[in-house]
């Protein structure tokens, strides 16, 4: 028999005190050679060479060593243990073990258990039964990887990647992150992840997600391992996942067969364009705007093939995102093939590829926005569309195109992002990220009674005077509430502001304020815009040569504003394209064989020049713009700007523009963006407090008409129709009424007003009166001021 050799000098004597004469004299090792070769990595870890020249010394008779030490024997007598006390000691070790994550090495073997090997801080029980195995003639398994808990992040010299996949480590993880998930609490005391997970549950969702931040706090080596190796450890969270579900809800099952690990708060941010070799494969997080987007495809997740000589169901293969699994030759027959897919028992998931580009705000100068492929999987497709700004988390990982093989002349790989955790800032993100700070401030500012003034004191800061064009874009920035009773006629409830004007006269400053505050903004002008960059175009893919349909800048504003400058520089035909979207609020399309209807819910602010480069006072409005009735017709607000010499309003807008001047300086310390943004510290509000104020109102506020003055709405409307027929300036319709109301829903949005007050409606008729009067010639303007405090 043969018996492995001991490590240490301590261990040869006592592996020399329990050997008799006899053993010392046999033959050992009869293949010396390969013990040599076998296991080198042993030889590594063991650190001391024994198999010499004078390795027979190690064995001469030493009769002082030659016996067992008194110490070691144990001579006390035990009570003998029933099978079944044994059983119930067994299980109990078990659930203890269970409980503190620890991972025995061999459940059955009562005797040797892990925490002896930790007590004595020497792998005794491994060697001993290495020796037993080694007598028996038979090897041993060894399980690599298979380390307690202080020992998970020490690799053994392997990688990240091949440690994560031994049985040992993957065991461990799943116990530690099973254990993270059951028992975190925050500071409340509330368990945070079995309470969303039940909330996972009661919608019947495939996905939760889970803090990175958190995780580093009490798990840091899941967290360190987890970008590295962000395969092998998703799978891994994923199973334990679904692990808990299914004991929380064991028909869990018939819902979603697949639970994912969704993680969340990343903390380094990468630009697209900084993606290099070094991020392959590893977890990565990057913001940027959907372009484009296909559509949901099946994609196979785990296959089985029959084999059509003998009808044996081969399988199951689990899919890959690089190449397509195909079996080699059938077991039953033997043929290698035809093999065809079983529709029947083959899995699927739901695919959908999008196109990620850098925000306009996030390029280097001179540079043009680089863009991304990213591959959405299971829950997460259809979780954004063209225009949204996302903040992705997903692997950088790369696939073989062959195009670029054949362009380049030698092996490159295209690289995409496997999408992990996807957030789209919109409106209800935004919402759901406020804090309960921040709602307490929102709501006490709303009981302010001047908080409307304060509102509009505060839009565009850095712009000197004009209250009234700040008025109408704090009134299309808050909208009204659009109606559509029983799905048959519906009335849209955002609001369009024209700004008409001298050059010089801020209208551009505007429009890039109202683009930065505004939660979703598309900014466009009317020079480089055309109708179908406006309204949507229709292009031929060039992977599947199919007309598919690209959404042009209303369809990206959907729910949002969009912005057009220069707006009397489009042509009549690109303008009129426009006419459907800015009163129906959608856009038909019929081209290609495509026939189909769009959605284009927004608020329309534009600016335009006069005719001639200045407005002409002695002329009506309709006269001074190169725009037809109809599209004038659709702008609830027009706001009319003149350049006009007045030298006290001359000097304070100069001393207003200096002082501005002085504050942007970059030189200039100790100045905050605050004080920059509100000249008024005590009247006018900070920014990012207005833009959580305009978006805390458009999702929880939704005023109603309730005991609303409609005389005095119908008396203004039959009124400002005499006055136009008599003017020819301005044509008013009924569309004029409807802007009242929306004025009026919108003011009351400002006060967080759950019906609109007659006070909203003052403010509307006063800003449709003001809109009306400064579009006529100045002889009529004046006499209409005289008796405008009428109304």
């Amino acid at each position: 028999m043969s018996s492995p050799a001991p490590d240490t000098p301590s261990e040869r004597d006592g592996a020399r005190s329990r050997m008799t004469s006899p053993a010392r004299d046999y033959e050992m090792f009869e293949d010396e050679s390969a013990i040599l070769g076998d296991n080198p990595e042993e030889e590594e870890d063991d650190g001391e060479e024994l198999f010499n020249d004078n390795m027979e010394a190690d064995y001469r008779p030493m009769p002082a060593l030659d016996r067992y030490d008194a110490e070691d024997l144990d001579d006390e007598n035990y009570d003998a243990m029933s099978i079944q006390d044994r059983v119930a000691a067994e299980q109990e070790l078990r659930r203890r073990d269970r409980e503190e994550g620890r991972i025995r090495r061999d459940d059955r073997d009562l005797l040797y258990d892990e925490s002896d090997e930790e007590s004595t801080g020497a792998p005794r029980a491994k060697r001993r039964r290495a020796a037993e195995k080694a007598a028996m003639g038979t090897e041993e398994q060894v399980e690599e990887g298979i380390e307690s808990i202080e020992n998970l992040e020490d690799t053994k010299g392997y990688t990240t990647k091949e440690w994560v996949s031994m049985l040992g480590p993957r065991t461990e993880i799943a116990n530690r992150f099973k254990n993270f998930l059951r028992t975190y609490t925050n500071s409340k005391g509330q368990f945070v992840y079995k309470e969303r997970i039940r909330r996972m549950c009661e919608h019947n969702q495939a996905s939760f997600h889970v803090e990175f931040d958190v995780l580093a706090r009490r798990e840091q080596v899941l967290a360190y391992f987890l970008p590295e190796a962000p395969f092998q450890m998703l799978q891994i969270f994923d199973e334990v996942a679904k692990d808990i579900v299914l004991q929380i809800f064991p028909s869990y099952e018939r819902v979603t067969s697949e639970i994912h690990v969704r993680i969340s708060d990343l903390p380094l941010i990468e630009e697209l364009r900084t993606f290099r070799k070094l991020h392959l494969n590893q977890l990565v997080r990057t913001v940027g705007v959907i372009t484009a987007t296909t559509g949901v495809l099946p994609q196979l997740s785990v296959v089985k093939y029959d084999c059509n000589r003998c009808g044996y169901i081969l399988g199951p293969f689990v899919q890959s995102q690089n190449s397509e699994v195909k079996p080699g030759s059938c077991p039953e027959c033997q043929s290698a093939g035809p093999f065809m897919v079983n529709m029947e028992q083959t899995v699927y998931r739901n695919y959908q590829k999008v196109t990620i580009q850098e925000s306009p705000g996030r390029i280097p100068a001179g540079r043009i926005p680089r863009s991304k492929e990213c591959i959405l999987l299971a829950d997460l497709c259809d979780r954004c569309k063209p225009g949204d700004e996302v903040d992705l988390t997903g692997i950088y990982t790369n696939n073989y195109d062959g195009s670029l093989n054949t362009e380049q002349g030698f092996p490159v790989f295209a690289t995409v992002i496997i999408a992990n955790y996807i957030v789209v800032k919109d409106c209800k993100h935004i919402v759901e990220s406020l804090t309960d700070e921040d709602i307490a401030s929102i709501v006490k500012l709303s009981k302010d009674p001047r908080i409307a003034e304060r509102i509009v004191q505060s839009i565009a800061p850095s712009i000197y005077g004009y209250d009234y064009i700040k008025r109408g874009l704090a009134l299309a920035l808050f909208g009204g509430e659009s109606k559509n009773p029983g799905e048959k006629h519906k009335v849209r409830g955002d609001i369009n502001v024209l700004i008409c004007g001298d050059p010089g006269t801020a209208k551009s400053q505007f429009l890039k304020y109202t683009e930065k505050i505004a939660p979703r903004a598309i900014f466009t002008t009317g020079q480089g815009a055309s109708a179908v960059g406006l309204t949507a175009y229709v292009r031929k893919n060039p992977t599947t040569r199919d007309w598919t349909l690209e959404a042009g800048a209303l369809v990206l504003a959907d729910r949002g504003v969009c912005l057009i400058d220069e707006f009397d520089k489009m042509n009549d035909q690109d303008r009129t394209s426009i006419h459907e979207a800015m009163e129906q609020q959608s856009i038909s399309i019929s081209k290609a064989g495509i026939v189909t209807s769009l959605h284009a819910r927004c608020s329309i602010i534009a600016a335009a020049n006069p005719i001639g480069g200045r407005y002409d006072a002695s002329l009506t409005f309709t006269e001074n713009v190169n725009l037809s009735e109809p599209i004038l017709s659709r702008f609830d607000v027009l706001c009319v700007v003149r350049d006009e010499a007045d030298p006290m309003q001359d000097a304070h807008l100069a001393k207003f523009v200096v002082s501005s001047h002085i504050r942007h300086h970059p030189t200039q310390r100790g100045t905050t963006l605050e004080d920059i943004n509100a000249p008024d510290p005590e009247f006018g509000l900070p920014q990012d407090l207005l833009k959580k104020y305009i978006v805390y109102s458009r999702e929880n506020v939704h005023p109603k008409l309730q005991n609303m003055d409609q005389d005095k709405v119908a008396k203004m409307y039959s009124q400002l129709r005499q006055e136009s027929l008599a003017t020819g300036s301005l044509p008013i319709t009924v569309r004029h009424i409807e802007s009242v109301i929306r004025m009026s829903e919108a003011h009351a949005r400002m006060h967080l007003r759950a019906q609109v007050a007659e006070e909203d409606v003052n403010v509307a008729i006063r800003t449709m009166l003001e809109s009306f009067v400064d579009t006529q010639k100045y002889s009529v303007m004046r006499a209409m001021r005289q008796v405008g405090g009428t109304y």
